[in-house]
């Protein structure tokens, strides 16, 4: 077994990658919680945090092989799909839980950028996802009440 003496000039820089992929996963991980979501301000940010870390785990094991890095993402995004895929539930009636799973997915590449140090794509994505489920829940109720007046 190979032990690998601790770095601690790339601690700090990782450290700034996680914590900032935690920090804008929680608006949204609150928002979720607070709508009784079956992710919320737990599910959230630690999805953020494990995508960053992945991601930074591959950029060191891997170095700038852009290709290896890519498929790292690729099944990143994947495995985060299946998770937010758990998150929908279907009656005979309706479909819940998918604007869940689109976030925890969303969370997942905030998570991803931030380990990548595009902190603007990060915070765009975050400031995005909590705006759109905050700002357009209101207009989601009026339209289906609108929907079931017409019924």
């Amino acid at each position: 077994m190979r032990f690998q003496v601790l770095n601690w000039s790339m601690v700090l820089p990782h450290l700034l990658d996680l914590f900032v992929a935690y920090v804008l996963a929680l608006p949204i991980g609150w928002s979720q919680e607070r709508e009784g979501s079956s992710a919320g301000l737990r599910t959230f940010p630690l999805v953020a945090i494990a995508s960053c870390g992945l991601i930074l785990l591959g950029k060191e094991i891997l170095g700038d092989n852009v290709e290896a890095q890519a498929r790292i993402l690729q099944g990143l995004i994947t495995g985060i799909g299946f998770i937010g895929g758990g998150a929908i539930l279907r009656s005979e009636q309706s479909v819940h839980g998918t604007a869940t799973a689109a976030s925890v997915w969303n969370v997942g590449v905030i998570g991803a950028a931030a380990g990548f140090g595009l902190y603007d794509i990060a915070v765009v994505l975050s400031l995005v996802n909590f705006a759109t489920l905050r700002l357009l829940h209101p207009l989601k109720k009026w339209v289906n009440r609108a929907g079931k007046a017409e019924d």
